[in-house]
């Protein structure tokens, strides 16, 4: 049995989906979908999802939702506007009223898991060719027991992006994709120049999740490996020990003095970046379309070690829905599917959209069409090592929000008599404690919360 910790080592509806693909465009005597589709049956199907924005807002998911319903007439789509913040509460109130929406976006797939409101996917997705492109480091977190639950709505990459006009400036080396934990280390520090108005990182804390995977082959993100955390490793220690000096030697600009940010032309650390005073910093790719309002010269180069860190998102069928095969149909066309994802691209072209996702695909026609309309050369040659990177743990290990967060400690630290995990060890990263003292009760802690994770899907 593929058990959910192992996978993270980073024709049926066939012929249903192609009928429908052939009746909803032309058929073999040049008919138009419109008049193919008055013999398939008319169905609702309800979607909820935070990517849409606001009501009445024209967006590139509401348009992706038009498209949909012209390209498949036969099918209405509803935006179940009534799904909203705190997301799994609201759906658990969906679910107590026996009013889920047929698909929705997923923030921890474990959860859902746990209150069963996800549908056995397996005979969905059978034969069909697009399921069979998505790249393999996304498909295996799709299955949880060798069973398909939920599929992938989006993919990102995680890691630093750096400002190369500053460094040339200074005629310092230009950080570059496959960096060493040393070379990244020298590069915060040799451009930093606080009296100048000029700092190294926007933030310390991700140094903990990627450390463990550049230190070693063979570990996750936050230490992750073989379906345990190992907080207590040398590699963990290490990491919060690099944060800490990059901290308390003032190479970081979230913790810097109010004084000390007074040297600089920014209100925050998102300001200093764009007025061209940060060196490198940490985020997604989802940011890119405000990137291009920088004036300078910049490019993504990730986590040192050179490995792809991507985080995906994902949506689900519900259990009760009714119309299983129109839901996955609608479901890959806004998410990973051939023909949805190439109408994204002429949206983002027609519409001037911005496109909100890397391919989800080894379909070499839509990685050719994405990749001419990005020029960012590190994305392309992080995207290129994908299937051999890892992926980010909260959405799709069960109980890792717990243990990388919100457990309780019992430990008293500044103001908290009874700190969480992530303020433990933001604490130490901030040289408040020693995390050597704590780390084997920290990883002894994290561990429960994933087996306690895990216990609550079986």
């Amino acid at each position: 049995m593929k058990k959910w910790s192992t996978m993270l080592s980073v024709c049926s509806l066939g012929l249903i989906l192609a009928a429908c693909n052939n009746d909803a465009g032309t058929d073999e005597e040049g008919n138009d979908g419109d008049e193919a589709s008055e013999n398939q049956e008319e169905v609702t199907i309800s979607v909820a999802s935070w990517r849409f924005g606001n009501e009445g807002e024209e967006t590139l998911e509401r348009s992706m939702v038009e498209a949909f319903m012209e390209d498949y007439p036969h099918i209405t789509v509803e935006i179940d506007e009534s799904i909203g913040d705190p997301w799994n509460d609201s759906l658990s109130a969906a679910a107590s009223a026996s009013d889920m929406p047929d698909v929705f976006e997923l923030s921890e797939v474990p959860i859902a898991l746990a209150n069963d409101w996800l549908l056995s996917l397996d005979e969905v997705v059978e034969g069909d060719e697009d399921f069979d492109n998505i790249n393999e480091a996304v498909k295996e977190q799709l299955y949880y027991e060798d069973t398909v639950y939920s599929l992938p709505s989006g993919q990102h990459l995680l890691g630093y992006f750096v400002n190369k006009d500053l460094y040339e400036e200074g005629n310092l080396n230009v950080p570059e994709y496959g960096m060493s934990i040393d070379d990244f280390s020298n590069a915060v520090r040799d451009v930093t120049d606080i009296n100048s108005g000029q700092v190294g990182l926007n933030q310390p804390f991700s140094i903990i999740e990627w450390y463990p995977v550049s230190a070693n082959d063979d570990m996750g993100v936050f230490t992750y490996q073989d379906g345990e955390l190992n907080l207590d490793s040398n590699e963990f220690i290490s990491g919060v020990n690099l944060a800490n000096s990059l901290v308390t030697n003032n190479y970081v600009y979230e913790s810097l003095t109010e004084e000390q940010k007074g040297n600089f032309n920014g209100e925050d650390g998102n300001e200093v970046w764009f007025q061209s005073e940060m060196g490198l910093r940490w985020d997604g790719t989802w940011v890119l379309s405000f990137f291009d309002e920088s004036d300078f010269d910049w490019d993504f180069v990730g986590i040192p070690g050179g490995k792809a860190f991507s985080v995906n998102d994902f949506m689900g069928i519900s259990q009760s829905t009714e119309h299983p095969e129109e839901a996955y149909l609608f479901t890959k066309y806004m998410t990973f599917g051939k023909e949805g994802f190439l109408k994204r691209l002429d949206l983002v072209d027609e519409k001037d959209f911005t496109l909100n996702t890397l391919p989800i695909t080894t379909d070499q026609e839509i990685l050719d069409a994405f990749f001419e309309r990005l020029d960012v050369p590190g994305i392309l040659e992080a995207y290129e090592d994908i299937e051999n990177g890892v992926a980010n743990l909260p959405k799709i290990v069960p109980g890792y929000t717990a243990a990388r967060w919100n457990a309780p400690t019992g430990v008293s630290v500044g103001d908290e008599s009874n700190a969480t995990i992530g303020q433990l060890i933001d604490a130490a990263v901030n040289g408040e404690v020693n995390i050597e003292n704590y780390s084997s009760q920290l990883n002894d802690l994290a561990n429960q919360q994933i087996q306690e994770g895990i216990d609550s899907i079986d």
